[in-house]
């Protein structure tokens, strides 16, 4: 994926927390007779609440969100909310894992699109770009906010950058340079440093920005500098063929 547009009909089918605002008259739950099955409303009032939580902590920070902030940002009551919910940290974890397993989603959708590794990373790396940009209240709230937390989120965090090295299994391997193991790792640790410096400096709408320098940086150690510096100058969106294979090390 390549175009904000694509990211928005991506973000429309599955919602990332903090696309859209838990009040949402559209999700509201009609009380009567045709009223929904119990577990059709926990699902809904969980989706408003992980809206509302995104919402709620990228405006006041998390150590000043309320669970009663939370509960008046997404039109649940607090009863509600506890019945889903341990506190505010389980909240925040469970909104948390629900919106790394959409962006992954969505990323590897793009990744597997591609006809070749160099195309699917920088098309993965695209879409990581575009969705924080597109929703900047999750990427105040998952990237930065997170280190307000505690060990348990910092865990989680560990986590997540480690299931990107899923996009990196198939890059290919210089047999004239020796790969140490904590490459993938590194590379991956570097470019969210950068993700974390633009959040947290308020710049979140200028991410798609860094696709260029941040797919060098990526594809760099995997196809060397004259092949990866062609990404400094290639067009958004546009696709080149791909270099032939190098053989494994």
């Amino acid at each position: 994926m390549s175009s904000t547009a694509e990211t928005g009909s991506e973000l429309e089918s599955v919602p990332l927390p903090g696309a859209r605002f838990g009040r949402d008259p559209a999700r509201a739950i009609k009380r009567g007779p045709s009223r929904l099955p119990p577990e059709v409303v926990a699902a809904t009032q969980r989706d408003r609440l992980y809206d509302g939580l995104v919402h709620t902590v990228a405006a006041k920070g998390y150590v000043n969100a309320r669970v009663s902030d939370i509960c008046q940002a997404a039109g649940v009551t607090r009863p509600a909310f506890y019945a889903l919910f341990d506190g505010k940290d389980d909240a925040f974890l469970a909104t948390y894992r629900h919106g790394v397993d959409v962006l992954l989603q969505i990323m590897e959708s793009a990744y597997r699109a591609a006809p070749d590794w160099r195309t699917g990373a920088r098309s993965a790396l695209s879409v990581l770009l575009d969705v924080l940009a597109a929703v900047p209240a999750f990427a105040t709230m998952a990237v930065v906010e997170i280190d307000a937390v505690g060990p348990a989120a910092r865990a989680e965090r560990a986590l997540l950058l480690r299931r990107f090295d899923q996009f990196f299994a198939e890059a290919p391997r210089r047999a004239d340079l020796r790969l140490p193991e904590e490459l993938v790792g590194s590379v991956v640790g570097g470019i969210y440093s950068t993700i974390y410096r633009y959040v947290a400096a308020d710049r979140v709408d200028d991410l798609p920005d860094l696709l260029p320098v941040l797919s060098y940086f990526m594809l760099v150690p995997f196809l060397g500098r004259e092949d990866a510096a062609r990404e400094l100058d290639r067009p958004e969106g546009h696709s080149e063929p791909a270099a032939p294979p190098c053989k494994p090390s």
